[in-house]
């Protein structure tokens, strides 16, 4: 996990027990606490969010050691990473593993277990759960136009990076086509400086993106600083099944 970031900083491990689940993945706690897994996003699909919910659900009434992370979410929800005691299998890996989740910061600035995108990875290759369909090229405008609304992962070629004022452009297709346009906020810009990447490294890059899709003139995201990833980082030689097993164990 990465150290220093108000969002990530881990607090005390705890003995807690499964009592039941609610919506969208909300795990409650036999002492009354309310939990949500950290750097995962619950699907949208309703047969992927039934299986994932059926998932958990099997583990109602387990020893679980929960580390809270950062601060709570705004419907103060804890964010927490959370193993399951006997057999410590980890819960975020374990629905990432299956393919019936994402990995994902959500509201987070920064994605507090990074190398939950090798397992996700994993998931995608075999084309389970939320990967049984091809991800959405980003200059496919009516395929994108079509998932509006929803949280999505789009792969394409970034063709053209405008910095300006306000926000920065990444543009996957030439002006006034019909394909995506990531849209980059100031302050996530300079993050994303900060981890590496820049408008000159990431033009022409095969890149893939993730967040909700919106419509304006055409398909938009507007993405956090670790929703960007140039492709072959998170596939990397060396994330072999043996690093996925630990994760997801």
């Amino acid at each position: 996990p990465r150290s220093g970031v108000p969002d990530c900083l881990p607090g005390p491990v705890r003995a807690e027990v499964l009592a039941e689940i609610g919506t969208r993945g909300e795990i409650r706690l036999a002492s009354g606490a309310r939990v949500v897994l950290d750097s995962l996003r619950w699907p949208d699909a309703p047969d992927i969010a039934a299986a994932a919910r059926a998932w958990l659900d099997a583990r109602r009434g387990a020893a679980l050691a929960v580390m809270p992370r950062g601060r709570p979410d705004r419907w103060d929800r804890e964010r927490a990473d959370i193993q399951v005691a006997e057999g410590d299998t980890d819960l975020a890996g374990g629905l990432i593993g299956e393919g019936l989740a994402f990995a994902d910061a959500n509201e987070a600035d920064s994605l507090c277990r990074p190398a939950l995108r090798l397992v996700e990875a994993g998931a995608r290759a075999k084309g389970q759960g939320l990967w049984r369909e091809p991800l959405p090229d980003a200059t496919d405008g009516p395929a994108l136009r079509a998932r509006a609304g929803r949280f999505v992962v789009v792969e394409g070629r970034l063709r053209h990076v405008g910095e300006r004022g306000a926000r920065t452009y990444l543009d996957f297709g030439a002006r006034g086509a019909d394909a995506l346009t990531v849209t980059v906020s100031k302050r996530t810009w300079r993050m994303v400086r900060a981890r590496g990447l820049s408008a000159a490294s990431l033009e022409g890059q095969p890149v893939r993106v993730r967040g909700i899709l919106d419509i304006w003139r055409g398909p938009t995201l507007e993405v956090g600083p670790d929703a960007i990833e140039v492709l072959g980082e998170a596939d990397r030689p060396g994330a072999g099944p043996e690093t996925e097993r630990g994760l997801r164990r």
